[in-house]
């Protein structure tokens, strides 16, 4: 339970990796609104997100294939409003615990998406929906 006594600034990259649940929420598409700055989740994922596994499919180089990509780092603010309210990440920001479907405390990878957190079965893939409508595609 190293979250429990390592703060997030100070987590190893294995940590830091660990954390990830696999969920695949924060490569929706996200709209913000423009006039008072309210952020809006869609059921549009990013192209480069794999259908059957809810993993990037270029994780290594992001955000050279995908510039609005965002990138987390233990060294870096968290810009929590744009992660998803399940993501561990921001969960250790806000002071939180892992919840019990959390690969880290089941010890199984399969808990995210039987505890219906995962993307997977839900989403369209960004290729498939004009700019202009991803408004309709709102959650």
């Amino acid at each position: 339970m190293f979250w429990h006594t390592t703060p997030l600034a100070e987590m190893s990259p294995q940590q830091w990796d660990a954390l990830c649940d696999g969920c695949g929420l924060c490569c929706l598409v996200k709209l913000e609104d423009e006039e008072d700055g309210a952020l809006y989740f869609t059921d549009v994922v990013c192209r480069q997100l794999h259908p059957d596994t809810a993993r990037c499919r270029v994780y290594a180089r992001r955000s050279q294939e995908v510039p609005e990509c965002l990138i987390l780092k233990p060294e870096a603010s968290l810009p929590t409003r744009w992660l998803p309210e399940t993501c561990a990440y921001r969960l250790l920001a806000e002071g939180k615990d892992l919840p019990d479907w959390h690969p880290l405390r089941s010890g199984d990878p399969a808990t995210v998406v039987e505890a219906g957190i995962s993307v997977l079965g839900w989403t369209i893939c960004e290729d498939e929906v004009a700019p202009e409508d991803l408004e309709d595609h709102v959650w």
